[in-house]
């Protein structure tokens, strides 16, 4: 049976004259973290020195994901050495990489209990190999002593970086290679500076290349200004990239510094991308406003895997 997609008005060409939004709409109203599970996920995190993400970067989700006991984890310190103007981590020189990162992470994904494991990172364009040894020890790591656990990782673009710097995270054998697109091209120069669109594609296209086996993922968010018909060329090329797992969520503000959120898209337009990724090829899709690229990460996998 066909499905009826709502029409969606496009600005067109005055998209970037149009106004910032003001107050969020309902459904992006969430609950302040409380649990018992996140207070003990944060006094661990603590004692063993650990970075999150979901900290960091001020994730609308953190209250559920902590409560199932779920977290992600960010690696190579706390101190991006980019200026995306989405993102509220911080912004400046990185300290040394802790070289007991590695031990104390997989001492935590044992605590917890985790079954699958997401590891990102700040961008370390300060180091030579922009951090890919460190994604590898910590790989290694966990696999020797945590073997049944699963392991997703979201990299830099390791962008002016040696290609064996890919090579070097690849033969490490993570489960799933995630790096984010973040928006459409269009907006790259204002939102993502330090990036170049082509090059996060074509970072994505090779992982695939170099290990067939692995899963590869990627997102996108909506809201900085983009119109509907640059989104869906944006599928089209993760398509074109082999591209497995595709994530859409809402931009939200993380302060007055950012980026303006220019649009907050509705759960039914979500649901609309998400009926089109599908019948575009896509293995699994997670659309919708509060989505993350690490939300619910293991039932996505899972449910990727039953499909296959």
């Amino acid at each position: 049976m066909s499905r009826k997609v709502i029409p969606i008005q496009v600005v067109g060409s005055t998209t970037q004259q149009a106004q910032p939004m003001v107050g969020k709409p309902k459904w992006l109203k969430v609950r302040a973290p409380m649990s018992k599970e996140y207070q003990n996920i944060t006094n661990m995190m603590r004692d063993l020195k650990l970075n999150t993400v979901c900290e960091e970067a001020s994730c609308p989700n953190i209250g559920d994901c902590w409560k199932q006991g779920s977290a992600t984890f960010m690696i190579l310190g706390k101190v991006c050495t980019r200026t995306c103007a989405f993102c509220d981590v911080a912004t400046g020189k990185p300290d040394e990489v802790d070289p007991n990162e590695a031990v104390n992470l997989a001492k935590a994904v044992a605590e917890i209990g985790l079954k699958h494991v997401v590891i990102t990172s700040v961008d370390r364009d300060d180091l030579k190999d922009g951090g890919a040894g460190h994604y590898a020890t910590v790989i290694k790591e966990l696999r020797a002593r945590q073997p049944e656990v699963t392991i997703e990782i979201l990299t830099p673009d390791f962008q002016r970086k040696p290609d064996s710097c890919l090579d070097t995270i690849m033969e490490a054998k993570p489960d799933i290679f995630n790096h984010n697109l973040e928006t459409v091209p269009r907006l790259y120069r204002s939102i993502r500076p330090g990036a170049r669109y082509f090059t996060s594609l074509r970072l994505l296209q090779r992982a695939k290349e170099i290990d067939p086996t692995v899963v590869t993922k990627s997102g996108i968010m909506l809201g900085l200004g983009e119109e509907r018909d640059e989104v869906l060329q944006v599928l089209d090329d993760m398509r074109e990239a082999n591209i497995d797992i595709l994530t859409l969520g809402q931009y939200l503000r993380p302060s007055e510094a950012h980026h303006p959120v220019m649009k907050y898209w509705t759960p039914e337009e979500f649901d609309d991308f998400k009926y089109i990724a599908e019948n575009k090829g896509f293995g699994m899709v997670a659309s919708g406003p509060l989505v993350r690229s690490s939300f619910h990460a293991d039932e996505v996998f899972q449910a990727l895997k039953l499909r296959q």
